[in-house]
């Protein structure tokens, strides 16, 4: 079996629905001589660099076209050693052998007939624990922005009324007079110390979503690495009294000393992930031990083949995992099939975004939980498919051998 093309689909969500600006996930389908397909994804749909997201399949398609799909390690190592730039990386280029690897283990599952978990050594979990995420931008089919306490209380009790017992908010994200809630300038206060009213915002939100969901719900706060290592120190030290269960990339991860210091100074546990990649972005994390919850995105730190060996090298230290999910259904699909397999899988991200029309078209499986649990796709490879009378309006391009 040889790869023969690969299409890449840029979707530009916002040009077909006007609500969803800024979301932006970059598809690919590798086809092969024997008429076996696999889908991928570039990691970059939010955020700047979706653009070049697109752009690097042209790139690195001469690195596969003519190769055998199969074999998936030949081909990681030769993206990652022949290229030059796999060597340092990036989250551009790291998205892009993300989303060809993906593509290829779709492909082997199919070739073999069996689901991508199958091949990666069967099921440890089963009805994955799953949880509500990004609560502050609303949690049904339309795009929101959260302000008030009363508001976060509302949708902390809408989700939990739908069978989840988890749920992830960013108390910060959206400012109280925030028009639109995405900005393009940094807040100074935050990567300085926050000011008191800044703190009292994001206290006034997670309390009015703990009372009312009660005890028993956990509820993950989210930072998005708006802050600095002081300000992420000042805000736990608020958040300690309402039983988070995680506190997710209060500062970035490039420096790792600086997670060190917040974990040795709260009783929260950190998560960190989105933003670090293939094994090589998670040493000195790991190593310092400051992580309980590790958050690849297989979309991003180097595919399920290197997203697997991230997640083994987690269990070495203790920590558990949560795939990061943040884009199209084909990212869901792949974070189901690597967490049915790990024995550290902690919980499912299950993202507001997937709940919009305009993600859920993209593919034929629209997967989605019930009563807060998921069911892993049993057909083989990934269990998705693009959607053609959909993808076709976003069509960019196609690398032919």
């Amino acid at each position: 079996m040889k790869i023969t093309s690969i299409e890449v689909f840029d979707c530009e969500l916002a040009t077909r629905h006007k609500e969803m600006v800024g979301v932006n996930p970059i598809l690919i389908r590798v086809n092969t001589d024997e008429g076996i397909s696999g889908v991928g994804e570039v990691g970059l749909a939010y955020g700047a660099g979706a653009k070049a997201g697109v752009a690097i399949i042209r790139d690195l398609a001469p690195y596969v076209l003519g190769k055998d799909p199969m074999k998936v390690e030949a081909i990681w190592e030769n993206l990652f050693r022949a290229t030059f730039w796999g060597m340092s990386g990036g989250p551009v280029f790291y998205g892009g052998m993300s989303a060809i690897d993906i593509a290829l283990w779709d492909i082997r599952g199919k070739a073999l007939n069996a689901p991508v978990y199958q091949l990666l050594g069967g099921k440890t979990n089963d009805n994955l624990r799953t949880y509500a995420s990004q609560l502050q931008f609303g949690w049904d089919e339309h795009m929101a922005a959260l302000k008030t306490p009363d508001q976060y209380a509302e949708v902390a009790k809408y989700a939990v009324s739908q069978g989840y017992d988890a749920l992830k908010v960013d108390p910060i994200m959206v400012l109280r007079n925030d028009v639109p809630p995405f900005r393009h300038d940094v807040h100074q206060s935050f990567f300085g110390l926050m000011l008191a009213d800044e703190v009292r915002m994001a206290e006034e939100r997670i309390a009015a979503m703990r009372e009312a969901v009660g005890p028993d719900v956990d509820i993950i706060c989210e930072i998005h690495s708006l802050l600095g290592t002081n300000a992420a120190m000042q805000l736990a030290r608020i958040l300690e009294p309402y039983n988070i269960f995680y506190y997710e990339e209060p500062v970035h991860p490039l420096n790792a000393k600086n997670f060190a210091r917040i974990a040795a100074n709260t009783s929260i546990p950190l998560a960190t992930g989105e933003r670090s990649y293939t094994r090589w972005g998670y040493r000195e994390l790991m190593e310092n031990q400051s992580l309980a919850v590790v958050q690849p995105d297989l979309c991003l730190v180097g595919g399920i083949t290197e997203g697997k060996k991230v997640c083994d090298y987690a269990n070495l230290y203790d920590a558990t995992v949560q795939v990061h999910v943040c884009g199209g259904p084909v990212s869901k699909a792949a974070a189901l099939q690597l967490e049915a397999t790990i024995p550290n899988f902690i919980i499912h991200e299950h993202h507001t975004w997937a709940l919009k029309p305009g993600v859920r078209e993209l593919c034929t499986h629209d997967h989605q939980p019930a009563g807060g649990k998921y069911k892993v796709p049993d057909l083989p490879g990934l269990g998705q498919a693009l959607n053609d009378e959909v993808v076709k309006h976003y069509h960019a391009y196609t690398v032919t051998a």
